[in-house]
């Protein structure tokens, strides 16, 4: 039986137009950030949403899932430190925070400063896991002066993106380590990491050095992505040796899973119109699928490609839509995380 962690949207906040948010958003909706920043997001969007994800958690214990939530938390309450001052974003995706490693759940630290706090609405559940017996792990939780962040980082056009990521230059520097959860893509003993926005090589090194310690290898991935930030719209492992490679950003280490006998998938582009609003996060969240097992995925009942793109490998779809969820950043993998699963731990590289 696996274990999930959801929220409602409750307290969710647009969160400051600060130039971490800045590097990750398009440039359409900076207007939008400037505007709304530190206030509620569209009340009409935010019901519609809650409605989805209220299903989802229904769809999910249908198919035999234990669903649990994190508190409820006032993300519109501005916080300050002795390094700066914002209000926050919410607790809508616990993959992005915590990464769960056999018995060991590890707290990420977060690189938005939106999201210094955001740990605390799972802090009730981390603690009865660990009460339960679970490895509980902090990561040193960054500072987030000025000089985490490349104050002059060109980024209004893809161009630029693209030429800095070539480069492998990003809004965060090397100044102390950072990194959030879901830039991490574990299959058994193997974590393959991307270097992106919210995540830099110095949290890199901090987990490869962590998790070495138990047996576990990190490896380091990149793609052909001028705005990089979370794996899982990438590179969506999606079973055993199974993996789903978007084509728009091709990985450079292709050639490893190759060797090692891996089946890539390239899924289909994604059908999401471009009148629908995505403030955070792209279209293809198509790809954000969650696996419950090798033979059952949850996936958006609108994107009916990618739904013949699971048939065809033999893989129950449990169709449907989290369109305007997906506006927050986020689908099915981001909204949930595993906390429990069944299985024995293999090495598949």
């Amino acid at each position: 039986m696996a274990h999930k962690c959801l929220r409602f949207l409750s307290g969710a906040t647009v969160p400051r137009f600060s130039v971490d948010v800045k590097a990750n958003t398009n440039v359409k909706h900076w207007p939008f950030f400037e505007k709304f920043g530190g206030q509620s997001w569209p009340k009409e969007h935010l019901n519609k949403a809650r409605m989805e994800i209220e299903e989802l958690c229904n769809i999910l214990r249908h198919e035999g899932v234990i669903v649990r939530r994190p508190e409820a938390i006032d993300f519109s309450e501005v916080y300050k430190t002795p390094d700066f001052q914002t209000s926050g974003l919410s607790a809508c995706m616990p993959r992005d925070i915590l990464l769960v490693v056999g018995d060991e759940i590890i707290e990420a630290p977060m690189a938005w400063r939106s999201r210094f706090f955001e740990y605390r609405a799972y802090r009730p559940l981390l603690k009865e896991y660990f009460k339960g017996g679970a490895k509980w792990t902090t990561a040193p939780k960054p500072l987030m002066t000025d000089a985490l962040y490349d104050q002059d980082y060109p980024m209004r056009t893809i161009e630029d993106r693209q030429k800095l990521a070539t480069e492998g230059k990003f809004v965060t520097t090397e100044f102390e380590p950072c990194f959030d959860a879901a830039d991490f893509m574990r299959a058994g003993r193997d974590i393959f990491a991307q270097r992106s926005q919210v995540t830099n090589d110095l949290g890199i090194e901090w987990m490869r050095r962590h998790l070495g310690e138990r047996g576990y290898r990190v490896h380091k991935v990149s793609f052909d992505d001028p705005n990089p930030m979370h794996i899982d719209t990438t590179f969506n492992i999606i079973g055993p040796g199974l993996v789903l490679s978007n084509p728009e950003r091709p990985c450079h280490q292709i050639d490893m899973f190759h060797k090692a006998g891996w089946r890539v998938v390239k899924p289909p582009k994604p059908l999401m119109p471009d009148t629908h609003p995505l403030w955070l996060g792209s279209k293809w969240l198509s790809a954000n699928v969650l696996m419950l097992d090798p033979t059952r995925v949850v996936v958006d009942k609108n994107e009916t490609t990618t739904q013949k793109m699971f048939e065809n490998l033999g893989i129950k779809c449990i169709p449907h839509s989290i369109r305007f969820a997906n506006s927050f950043g986020g689908g099915f993998h981001c909204w949930t995380c595993d906390v429990r699963r069944r299985g024995t731990l293999e090495s598949y590289l």
